[in-house]
C-alpha cells in the first residue's frame, strides 16, 4: 500500500470523551493518521455526530454493557453485522480496518473484504472463546506494550510475529515551570483519576489513605463496557465508601472531558495510579506529559512506562508493599525537594517519544 490510505477503527464503546484509555489511545492514533496526511474512519455502536464517525446499525446495546451483552447482541446477527461493515468500507474507500479489541473492536467477526488489510489491536487479550476467531481473521496483530506479547505467549499463543504499536498522546500539553512545580510539590493536592474498575483498586487506596494530611482529589467515570452488568455503579459505591473520610466533593464522578485531563493531572503535586493490572498506563502517561510525577505499582507495562533510575517520571513501588506503601512513597517524594524536581523533568522528556505522529508512524509503517 503506497500513496494515502484510509484507515478505518472499529470499537462499539467508541464516544469522544469516554473515559477509559482504549477509546483515548483509539482516538490518538486516528489523530496521528490524520496528521500524517491519511483518512480515517471511527465505526461505533454508540450515537455520535462527530466527523468521520459511522454507527453501526445492527448492533444494539445498553450502555454500559457487559461482555456477555454484547455477545447476545451479536449472536444471530454475525452476518448482518460483517455485510454493514463492508459496505461501510466500500462505501469510504478503506484499506485498513483495525478491529480494536477481539471483542468490543468486532476482531471475533472481521469479515474479508477485498482490498482491505486487517488488523487486530491487542490492548489487552480478553477471552479465548473471542481471542482465537479474531487471530485467524488478522491479517496482522498489534499490541502496545512488550508486557502483552508476553501474557499472549503465557497464554499458549504464539506473538513472534505480532508488533508493537505503542499508545499515544491524544494532546499534546506543556509543564508548569520549574517554580509553579514547586509551589505544587508544596501546597497541591495528590490527584487520582481512573475508569471503575475493579483492577483499578481506587477503593483499596482510597481505604489505605485515611491518614493522609495531603489534601486529595480523585476523579472517576463509568466506561460504556464493564466486565458484570452493575459492576462500575457497585465499584463507586465502594469508593465512596473508602473515601467517606476525604472532604465534601473531595471524590467526583462523571469523568473528565479528554482535553481537561492533562490540565488536570497537572494541578497534582503527584499523581497516584493504584492498578493492579495495566496493559499500557494512559493515565501515568498523561500525567507525566505535563510534568507531574506519578507513583504506581510494578505491574505490568507501569516500570517501563514510568522507568527507574535517574531517567524515571516517577516512583515504582512493589504490589507486595500493598496500597499503604503507595501513600508512603508518595509523601516522601513530597518532602524531597530536589528529587522531585528531577522526576518532574524527566517524566515530561519520557513523554516526548508518545506524540500521536510519532506513534502512527509506527503504526503506518507496521501495515505496509
Amino acid at each position: 500500500m503506497t500513496g494515502e490510505l484510509t484507515v478505518a477503527f472499529v470499537l462499539l464503546s467508541y464516544m469522544r470523551d469516554a473515559p477509559a484509555g482504549m477509546e483515548r489511545a483509539t482516538a490518538a492514533l486516528a489523530e496521528g493518521v490524520r496528521g500524517l496526511g491519511h483518512r480515517t474512519l471511527l465505526v461505533t455502536a454508540t450515537p455520535s455526530a462527530e466527523p468521520d464517525t459511522a454507527v453501526l446499525e445492527t448492533i444494539k446495546i445498553p450502555r454500559p454493557a457487559s461482555d456477555d451483552d454484547l455477545r447476545a447482541a451479536i449472536d444471530g446477527h454475525e452476518h448482518a453485522v460483517a455485510d454493514e461493515l463492508r459496505t461501510l468500507f466500500r462505501h469510504h474507500g478503506v484499506d485498513v480496518a483495525v478491529y480494536v479489541d477481539a471483542l468490543w473492536g468486532l476482531g471475533r467477526l472481521a469479515p474479508r473484504c477485498p482490498g482491505v488489510f486487517s488488523v487486530l489491536a491487542m490492548h489487552v487479550l480478553g477471552h479465548d472463546q473471542d481471542l482465537v476467531p479474531a487471530l485467524e481473521r488478522a491479517d496482522l496483530v498489534i499490541a502496545p506494550a512488550p508486557v502483552v506479547l508476553q501474557q499472549a505467549y503465557d497464554r499458549g499463543y504464539d506473538p513472534t510475529c505480532w508488533k508493537l504499536v505503542r499508545n499515544a498522546l491524544l494532546h499534546d500539553a506543556h509543564p508548569a515551570d520549574e517554580q509553579a512545580r514547586e509551589k505544587l510539590r508544596r501546597t497541591a493536592p495528590v490527584r487520582v483519576l481512573a475508569r471503575l474498575g475493579l483492577e483499578k483498586n481506587v477503593h483499596a487506596l482510597l481505604e489505605a489513605g485515611r491518614l493522609v494530611e495531603r489534601p486529595v482529589e480523585v476523579v472517576l467515570a463509568e466506561a460504556g463496557f464493564e466486565h458484570e452488568r452493575g459492576g462500575q455503579a457497585v465499584e463507586y459505591q465502594r469508593c465512596a465508601h473508602s473515601a467517606a473520610h476525604l472532604p465534601l466533593g473531595a471524590i467526583q464522578g462523571g469523568g473528565l472531558p479528554w482535553h481537561e485531563v492533562q490540565p488536570w493531572l497537572a494541578g497534582a503535586s503527584v499523581v497516584i495510579v493504584p492498578s493492579t493490572k495495566e496493559s499500557f498506563g494512559l493515565v501515568a502517561l498523561e500525567a507525566m506529559s505535563v510534568g507531574t510525577p506519578v507513583v504506581a505499582f510494578d505491574v505490568d507495562n507501569l516500570p517501563a512506562l514510568v522507568g527507574t533510575g535517574d531517567q524515571a517520571g516517577g516512583v515504582i513501588v512493589p504490589v507486595g508493599g500493598g496500597e499503604f506503601e503507595l501513600w508512603r512513597v508518595a509523601e516522601a517524594l513530597l518532602d524531597d525537594p530536589l528529587r522531585y524536581a528531577a522526576l518532574s523533568r524527566a517524566a515530561y522528556y519520557r513523554s516526548r517519544d508518545y506524540l500521536p505522529t510519532t506513534v502512527a508512524q509506527d503504526f503506518i509503517k507496521a501495515v505496509r
